[in-house]
């Protein structure tokens, strides 16, 4: 049973494909360890098993694979709308919401033979720095219970870290699957906005919020992608992706920002950034370099805040004594924004956007830490100071990954090797929009000649 929650995806593919085990027995395996586990580390707000068998049979029955991800387990961010199984978003005022149909990513998940075991929990409506709810949670940390999984696909990540599934779904929209994937030693994609389509996005040129995905390795999340990638009418964003499979040409040229130059960074994250650094000089020539991020953390806060206050606002004006304090927070910050600073914000966001443009014209990838901070314990729902330092707002943690969600660039997220006495930590790599092969091309010469690859967690 072990051994079987220890596989890839993309090696259970494998194994189904060859008869080695079923669908079934693979699903059983899974659903076994959820039992064992999620008890104490809360990854799962639903668990649909006998969903999830009769899809494996189903799987079983078929003549040949469904498609790539034939019979493989897998959870599904509780903030994505699942066909006939609950989607609470994390709250208490949807404990009851069992959507009619899939959001198109999961239907293309299921379409390539992916069995959703249920789904992951996550803040409620995905704000706050601990993953945790008036349904479920503390999401636990696997490597350390008493830490924080990260907000908000902590989830997901806690899922894929203990085996309890080998692939999870999640959303980004300022670091919602790379913190939680550095905070729990697992890999993530945050791809291109547009890449995989949300067609039902009410506001269709937002490119803050992205569907992604988070595994044990490289593999799996080309894998993932692969099978969700696409274009569709309905989102406008999808339509203009260029892939560029180009190859690297000699040794990568990588620009290396511990903080883009704006970010407030701890202490203990700099010296990890800069270990890893030295490794990855191993395999390419590193430059310190940033693009210029003047101003970068306003523009989010801003931007942010408006659409959070233009989503959510009828809810604060109906149902606030239903609300977590997190929410409250989030949508009145938005709510006294004018045009005047919306559109500022987009000029700066221009800006920023050129100059992350033209540093790339002077190098292959650019890497920096995927957290400011380690994580913290559950009891201390927001980072409020970084080594002392306090924070103007709650959300300030996250500048060194939101300020890429800014920009709309892809990042895979590796974990850094450690020592077995440190806790998970990991590393953005960001390439040019419709760069993701060359960055999972990269990020497997990371994985397999540097080792920064996931570790089991001491469960």
């Amino acid at each position: 049973m072990t051994s079987v929650c220890d596989l890839t995806s993309t090696e259970l593919a494998r194994a189904i494909a060859r008869g080695e085990l079923s669908s079934r027995e693979a699903v059983e395996v899974h659903l076994a360890r959820i039992a064992d586990l999620d008890t104490r580390l809360a990854a799962f707000v639903t668990v649909d098993a006998e969903g999830a068998r009769r899809a494996a049979d189903i799987c079983d029955a078929a003549p040949a694979p469904i498609g790539p991800l034939h019979g493989v387990p897998m959870g599904i961010k509780d903030l994505t709308d699942t066909g006939g199984i609950t989607t609470t978003y994390g709250s208490a005022l949807f404990r009851d919401h069992v959507p009619a149909e899939d959001d198109l990513v999961v239907a293309r998940l299921r379409r390539a033979g992916a069995i959703i075991l249920g789904k992951t929990n996550t803040p409620e409506f995905g704000f706050g720095a601990v993953c945790t709810n008036r349904l479920c949670g503390p999401t636990r940390n696997p490597f350390d219970p008493a830490l924080t999984s990260g907000g908000s696909s902590g989830g997901s990540a806690v899922a894929v870290a203990a085996g309890m599934v080998p692939l999870a779904h999640g959303t980004d929209f300022g670091g919602s699957v790379r913190t939680p994937a550095s905070f729990c030693d697992v890999a993530s994609i945050r791809p291109t906005p547009g890449r995989i389509p949300s067609p039902r996005r009410p506001l269709g040129w937002d490119m803050l919020a992205t569907h992604g995905f988070l595994a044990r390795s490289v593999d799996d999340l080309e894998l993932a992608l692969s099978v969700c990638g696409g274009s569709d009418a309905h989102d406008p964003l999808s339509a203009g992706i260029v892939s560029d499979d180009r190859a690297i040409a000699g040794r990568p040229r990588i620009a290396v920002t511990p903080d883009f130059g704006v970010a407030p960074v701890a202490r203990d994250v700099r010296a990890r950034f800069a270990s890893a650094c030295d490794e990855l000089a191993r395999i390419a020539d590193l430059v310190p370099s940033s693009p210029d991020c003047g101003g970068a953390i306003e523009t989010f806060r801003t931007l942010r805040a408006a659409h959070i206050a233009n989503n959510y606002g009828d809810l604060l004006r109906t149902r606030r004594a239903e609300l977590t304090p997190t929410v409250i927070w989030n949508i009145e910050a938005g709510a006294k924004l004018s045009a005047e600073d919306y559109l500022n914000a987009e000029r700066r966001r221009t800006a920023i956007y050129r100059s992350f443009r033209e540093l790339f014209t002077r190098a292959d990838f650019l890497v920096a830490p995927a957290a400011l901070v380690l994580p913290w314990p559950n009891e201390i729902s927001d980072v409020t100071a970084i080594d002392g330092a306090p924070l103007q707002t709650p959300i300030d943690y996250l500048a060194v990954t939101f300020i890429v969600s800014l920009v709309g660039f892809p990042v895979l997220t590796l974990p850094a090797r450690r020592q077995v006495n440190e806790l998970p930590f990991g590393i953005q790599i960001i390439a040019p929009p419709g760069c993701e092969s060359r960055l999972f091309a990269f990020g497997r010469i990371i994985e397999n000649e540097l080792g920064f690859s996931h570790r089991r967690p001491p469960l």
